[in-house]
């Protein structure tokens, strides 16, 4: 490949905020469940970068791009049936055997969905505005058609979009692209928050200690795991032990069908269905709590029973 920008190219990154950033600096685009991808094309040859910096497209076979000289940063998404991005189904991409690939390629292909253009035939284009980078883009979507996610400066549609689905991308429209920087970019994520029924606890790297607690919600009469908790204070990881006891069933192990992850002679310990807790999430997807929940508050008010799964909103 010529391109002015080689492989592997940090991905420019977004600080978290509470709340939508203001003002006439600022645009907003909903926040994609995906894999970042930078895509470097140089006429007909295509090259694919993780947010990681390792190659990807090995895993996507199904992915075309119109010939062209230009790099792209995007995120690589699966719809399911309904339409709507299911991250569950794009960690099923990646696999070592050359025949699921294709298999899986042919099943649940994947979309390329951009939003920044990084340079332009022999041209560079980090240090201009994201205003300029997004009209040249917008030029090479037409003609290549590409997909590409809206973006707006209206701040009423990023507030719907941020009650409907898992966050808000808040971009700076003069900001140049800082590879590997949190400048310029704001991440809003939308809190829901549920009660769940403890179902176990998993140890800590401390012994002695609980490094997590399993959660779980009712499927009328089955009581099915959703997700986990953790992030505890060290305080609080050895005081649990105590909390916990009562309630241990005398069941432990560490194989599905709850997904508590191996890796550890004692994975979980089971409990009896008591112990409720209120917590805090992003997004569910699958039935489950994606990237861990945060701890609110005990629920002793609440009956177990009471935790119902088709509380679980998955937005979208």
């Amino acid at each position: 490949m010529a391109l002015p920008l080689s492989p592997p190219i940090k991905p420019q990154l977004a600080l978290t905020r509470k709340a939508l950033p203001i003002g006439e600096e600022w645009a907003y685009e909903p926040k994609l469940d995906g894999f970042r991808a930078i895509i470097f094309v140089d006429g007909g040859e295509a090259y694919v970068q993780s947010r990681a910096g390792k190659p990807l497209g090995r895993y996507f076979p199904e992915l075309e791009w119109a010939p062209g000289r230009w790099v792209l940063d995007g995120e690589l998404v699966i719809r399911g049936g309904d339409g709507e991005v299911q991250f569950d189904l794009l960690q099923q991409r990646i696999h070592p055997a050359e025949s699921r690939i294709k298999l899986l390629s042919e099943e649940i292909p994947a979309t390329y969905i951009g939003f920044d253009l990084l340079a332009e035939g022999d041209e560079p284009l980090l240090d201009a505005p994201l205003r300029e980078r997004r009209e040249r883009l917008e030029r090479i979507a037409l003609e290549a058609g590409l997909e590409l996610t809206p973006l707006t400066p209206d701040e009423a549609q990023a507030e719907r979009w941020l009650a409907s689905i898992e966050g808000v991308m808040a971009k700076q429209l003069d900001a140049p692209y800082i590879p590997g920087k949190r400048k310029g970019m704001a991440k809003v994520k939308r809190e829901r928050s549920i009660d769940c029924v403890v179902m176990g606890w998993r140890p800590g790297k401390e012994e002695g200690t609980v490094g997590s607690l399993i959660l779980g919600l009712y499927d009328g009469d089955d009581l099915r795991t959703v997700g986990h908790i953790s992030g505890f204070s060290a305080a609080a990881k050895r005081s649990m032990r105590t909390m916990l006891a009562p309630l241990e069933t005398g069941e432990s192990g560490s194989a599905e069908p709850s997904r508590w992850t191996g890796g550890r002679d004692l994975e979980w310990v089971g409990l009896r269905p008591e112990l409720v807790i209120e917590v805090g999430y992003d997004h569910a997807a699958g039935g489950r709590i994606r990237h861990g929940a945060r701890f609110h508050r005990f629920r002793d008010d609440k009956a177990a029973r009471d935790c119902k799964f088709e509380q679980l909103d998955e937005g979208g």
